[in-house]
């Protein structure tokens, strides 16, 4: 569990809860479609996801470039970084609560960079120990060189989230490792917190293995995929939870936030108790 004290900190709660923003497509990627105010629309939507999520009482919220698939790996070019941070400034801007950025796929030296230039609290990564064999091929741990450079750019205040036997991936290459002992290698690696996931986007974690990771480090443990306002409960060992397709429009990712839907897992949410 987190005995470092780092969850309140950060987001003034004990527990706190999470909620995503799925970026549209942005410049440079498949789907992206260019027109003038594309950017501008990009903007809106998240600010206005983001006020959704604050209102309902929410502690953090996360940037996603999720519409940029199929993804790069360990890169995005800098028109994706330049999109990134612009608008997740404006929604730093609008909203009170901590923002962190991820980009994907494992572009985690950008999400630095990005969270650097937006003013986001913390990143959250994948690959940052061992290696796994991902969608887009293979992943390898990066947390020497990732730390590193958190240092040389001045933004050591941005806490580290790092992903343990993430989703969309196969972990036969350290199948004798189990998740506890990868989320210790994490805390080793200085990693500020854990995200334990299920096996894919909207997929819930095990809460066993949950519990095992709390048990296992002294860092914040974030449960990272998969949690709804009737499981949330089942993840009162995590001291976080993200979560996004739950809250979307018919529990689709790609779809806008609900603010029913968000209403009803903040609801339950704080009904949860440890």
């Amino acid at each position: 569990m987190d005995h470092s004290g780092l969850i309140p900190t950060l987001f003034s709660a004990q527990r706190a809860l999470l909620g995503m923003l799925h970026v549209g497509p942005l410049p440079g990627g498949p789907l992206h479609r260019p027109t003038d105010d594309l950017l501008d629309e990009q903007i809106d939507r998240a600010v206005k996801e983001a006020e959704i999520y604050c209102a309902a009482g929410f502690h953090g919220i996360v940037l996603e470039n999720m519409f940029d698939r199929p993804y790069l790996k360990g890169r995005v070019g800098p028109e994706t970084v330049a999109a990134m941070a612009v608008i997740g400034r404006e929604v730093r801007r609008a909203v009170p609560v901590p923002l962190g950025i991820q980009v994907l796929a494992a572009a985690n030296e950008e999400a630095i960079a990005v969270a650097l230039a937006c003013g986001a609290s913390f990143v959250r990564v994948e690959g940052f120990v061992f290696a796994h064999v991902a969608d887009e091929g293979l992943v390898e741990a990066d947390a020497g060189p990732l730390l590193r450079y958190r240092t040389a750019i001045g933004a050591g205040q941005i806490r580290v989230f790092a992903d343990i036997k993430k989703k969309h991936s196969s972990h036969a290459v350290t199948a004798d490792v189990d998740i506890a002992e990868t989320a210790r290698a994490a805390e080793f690696a200085l990693a500020d917190g854990v995200i334990v996931t299920g096996t894919a986007t909207g997929r819930p974690a095990d809460p066993a293995e949950v519990e095992a990771v709390a048990a296992a480090v002294g860092i914040p443990v974030l449960v990272g995929s998969g949690v709804t306002a009737d499981n949330v409960a089942r993840f009162t060992a995590a001291d976080a939870v993200i979560v996004g397709s739950a809250v979307k429009a018919r529990g689709d990712w790609r779809q806008p936030v609900d603010p029913p839907a968000v209403r009803r897992l903040a609801d339950a949410f704080a009904a949860a108790r440890p």
